[in-house]
């Protein structure tokens, strides 16, 4: 048995959990920085409840509200700068994945102000980042339990992650009625990226007792939710969207520990290159990872399928019946092109895929999903 556990991450739930726990706050300091996108940090309600806590504990802050989808390492730079400037004691990212990866990297940048923007992946020996209080608007990533952040290039257009340990968060809110205010389409995809958290991790050689324990949580709490929103083919109510928050919560966990499979690499190609949501772009290739399962991790797979009480063919029908990504097409060379980034390196998601995966595999899967002559 193998009970090796770290949950570094502080969680309070509920709904209200930010008015009703303001004084939570008041330790980290007298200066933060807001970090959030354009849009759902303010509509979803987050920004309003963080900006009264803030007020009532005496808290001066300012706000960076230039995080965009798919966090470029350029925008997180300049968040990190203008809290070094404003001289921040800690950092509250608000918003879905991208917010609170940003979060995540301003932070590291905040206290290293000599960093070019490359620097967050190389340097060795830095200063210790921020601290960070999350709060999650989207019911997908599980960005707010964990320390990875996925961060983009603007040179090269390609997404890499870090995982640094003082990039947990050390505080997250949790309150599901933030997701209140995502449409349909946004339901969707993010909560089939915590079905690919949930999925992947499970197949992980990493997948030890503890994240199984979370993975048998989750995977049920999203697939319900996912049925749902394939049935009904509109925003679901209140009892699905706490269902598929809390599933993603526990699925993110699952992500901590054992990190992801091949379709996410795969899927960061589509989202790169043909503007896919990240969720959607990963469920993409779900299929793939259940049929490969299948032939090296059949035991694992039967698991899987009784925790929702599915076949392997219902489970990839409905996966595939809300994936949407239109017409992509791709050329030999095309795909050659995508797959040369994994030629001289293979990343662990590949090593900790179901009988392993490889660039040669990755051009096979493409081929067979995009190819067109």
């Amino acid at each position: 048995m193998d009970f090796n556990l770290s949950i570094p991450v502080k969680v309070i739930s509920g709904e209200n959990c930010v008015k009703e726990n303001a004084s939570l706050f008041a330790p980290f300091g007298k200066r933060c920085l807001i970090v959030t996108g354009k849009h759902s940090a303010k509509l979803s309600g987050a920004l309003d409840d963080v900006i009264s806590a803030l007020e009532e504990n005496g808290i001066g802050y300012e706000t960076y509200d230039g995080m965009g989808e798919n966090p470029l390492l350029s925008s997180c730079h300049e968040a990190g700068k203008k809290a070094n400037a404003f001289s921040a004691d800690f950092i509250v990212g608000i918003g879905g994945g991208s917010a609170l990866d940003g979060a995540k990297a301003a932070a590291v940048y905040a206290t290293n102000p000599d960093f070019s923007l490359k620097d967050i992946y190389a340097v060795a020996v830095r200063n210790r980042a921020l601290p960070l209080i999350l709060v999650g608007t989207t019911a997908g990533t599980g960005s707010e339990v964990g320390r990875v952040a996925v961060l983009t290039d603007g040179e090269t257009g390609r997404k890499k992650s870090i995982a640094y340990e003082d990039c947990n968060p050390a505080l997250t809110f949790a309150d599901p009625r933030y997701t209140d205010s995502m449409p349909y389409p946004v339901t969707v995809s993010t909560a089939l990226d915590a079905l690919a958290h949930a999925v992947e991790g499970w197949f992980s050689p990493k997948c030890s007792d503890i994240p199984t324990l979370f993975a048998e949580k989750g995977i049920p709490m999203i697939w319900q939710g996912l049925k749902t929103l394939e049935r009904e083919k509109n925003v679901p109510g209140k009892s699905v969207r706490e269902s598929l928050y809390y599933g993603s919560l526990y699925a993110g966990i699952t992500l901590a520990y054992c990190g992801t499979a091949f379709p996410h690499p795969l899927g960061y190609v589509l989202t790169e290159n043909y503007g896919v949501p990240h969720g959607m772009a990963c469920a993409v290739f779900m299929p793939a990872l259940i049929d490969r399962a299948e032939q090296f991790e059949s035991e694992k797979l039967e698991r899987l399928l009784a925790l929702i009480g599915e076949t392997k063919e219902s489970f990839k029908a409905l996966v595939s019946s809300l994936v949407n990504v239109g017409n992509i097409q791709m050329t030999e060379s095309e795909i050659k092109k995508h797959c040369a980034r994994w030629q001289d390196t293979a990343p662990k998601n590949f090593i900790f895929s179901p009988g392993g995966f490889t660039k040669e595999d990755a051009e096979k899967l493409f081929e067979d999903l995009f190819f067109t002559k």
